[in-house]
């Protein structure tokens, strides 16, 4: 799994990092969809204004979908689907990631304490079920158009 570190991490300290899901439509195409690549450059300035923090790039595109699946839910949205909907009609759950491989790649860079980049208080729970002691969540509010308003609901 990706993942880059900035600064010193050492110490007690929590440390402010994102997990970030992979999305490639957003990253790195800059699709107004969703959110994603608002995110993660939202995401890295906060950590560089910080001086120190974690990105781990978790390779779960689509919700765990797969890309090719995600391609054929934004055709079930196209066709008034809600995400969660798309999913379900493909046969997925809501929400297929995994995040137990973040809880221990955390605990091998030594960290004991997150302050978590993250809109999402799901995410936040399903990390702390991992085992991620997660200290505050602070939130990232960018990206919101037109194009995702009805993405960003769910």
């Amino acid at each position: 799994m990706p993942r880059w570190v900035f600064g010193d991490i050492s110490g007690k300290t929590p440390v402010l990092a994102r997990v970030h899901s992979e999305c490639l439509t957003g990253d790195a195409l800059f699709s107004l969809r969703c959110d994603c690549g608002f995110q993660l450059e939202a995401a890295l300035t906060h950590i560089a204004e910080e001086g120190r923090g974690i990105l781990i790039y978790h390779r779960q595109e689509g919700r765990n979908i797969g890309l090719l699946n995600k391609i054929r839910a934004y055709a079930l949205q196209d066709q008034g689907y809600d995400t969660v909907e798309a999913n379900h009609q493909l046969g997925f759950a809501a929400d297929e990631r995994d995040f137990t491989l973040c809880a221990d790649m955390f605990k091998l860079l030594g960290v004991d304490e997150v302050r978590l980049l993250t809109n999402n208080p799901k995410k936040v729970e399903i990390l702390t079920e991992a085992g991620i002691n997660i200290v505050e969540r602070v939130p990232l509010i960018v990206g919101r158009n037109p194009n995702n308003e009805h993405y960003l609901r769910y």
